[in-house]
């Protein structure tokens, strides 16, 4: 028996397109649903962070911009009173995490500045410790490195600094020092524009030696030396002494021992008058003698 199957697989045809076509519908239904759900998600997060969408956005950034060069310029402004107060720039500051942990943390510091003329770097490790709710700190590896070499005395204490990690006695002593550096700097600057004929300084104004010679006695001159004794508590003391030079001639010429005895005058004079009108002392008289 044969039968006529067209109409049914017409009637067939129309059914699969009809569900390919609600197939297409829902697929784009559901990432409507989709993107709506996850606009109103982002929005309800913003908001709940206390972030406003559009426009209130944009103003609430900025207002947080704002804020923020307001504090950055509070931090710049406190930096530069703490400069001023302490005599210490800070240049430059990296840290490096080198252990992490919910009861340790160990960070490596790199710092660089100035202390009035003496720059200065520093690189240690800090090791911050939680034990029994109490935290403890601890530098090591401390290494201190000063640009000037000239300072003996100074380079020594850096080297017991290092020794014993007592980073905070470094910054105290630095600024002490560096300002009787520049205490002496400037007398011995000031004595040398005044008598330039009599007084030089052969390792510049920044030593600790001065020259005075005397033209009219060819081989003799008095030298003060201005050192900077530095203990290993930090405590800076100056130690001032003139020493002599004449030839042997001179020396015999001498019978009243002026030149001998001119070291410990000189100590007299500088517990009586200070340092500089002792020096303005030493000059004067040797300027009368020319």
């Amino acid at each position: 028996m044969n039968m006529n199957l067209e109409p049914y697989e017409a009637h067939i045809k129309v059914l699969q397109e009809e569900i390919a076509a609600l197939q297409s519908q829902k697929e784009k239904n559901e990432r409507e649903i989709t993107m709506h759900l996850g606009g109103s998600m982002k929005n309800a997060l913003l908001t709940m962070a206390g972030i406003e969408t559009g426009a209130e956005t944009r103003k609430s950034l900025m207002e947080i911009k704002a804020q923020l060069m307001t504090e950055i310029e509070e931090l710049e402004e406190d930096l530069v009173r703490q400069t001023k107060m302490n005599g210490i720039a800070l240049i430059s500051c990296s840290v490096k995490t080198l252990e992490k942990s919910s009861s340790k943390l160990v960070q490596q510091y790199r710092l660089a500045g100035h202390c009035s003329s003496l720059n200065y770097q520093v690189e240690f490790v800090l090791s911050d410790v939680q034990v029994d709710a109490m935290s403890e700190r601890m530098i090591t590896d401390l290494n201190i490195i000063m640009e000037a070499t000239e300072f003996k005395d100074f380079s020594t204490f850096v080297s017991r600094v290092e020794d014993n990690g007592d980073l905070l006695l470094f910054f105290r002593t630095i600024r002490r020092f560096s300002d009787m550096c520049e205490d002496r700097r400037r007398t011995f600057q000031h004595f040398q524009e005044k008598y330039p004929d009599v007084i030089s300084l052969p390792g510049g104004c920044r030593s600790e030696v001065m020259l005075i010679q005397v033209p009219k006695l060819p081989g003799c001159s008095l030298t003060i030396s201005w050192a900077l004794e530095v203990t290993d508590v930090g405590e800076v003391i100056p130690k001032i002494d003139l020493v002599t030079k004449m030839p042997e001639k001179a020396l015999q010429m001498d019978t009243r021992k002026v030149m001998d005895n001119a070291p410990e005058s000189f100590q007299s004079l500088l517990k009586i008058l200070g340092v500089e009108a002792s020096i303005e002392a030493l000059v004067q008289s040797v300027l009368l003698n020319m």
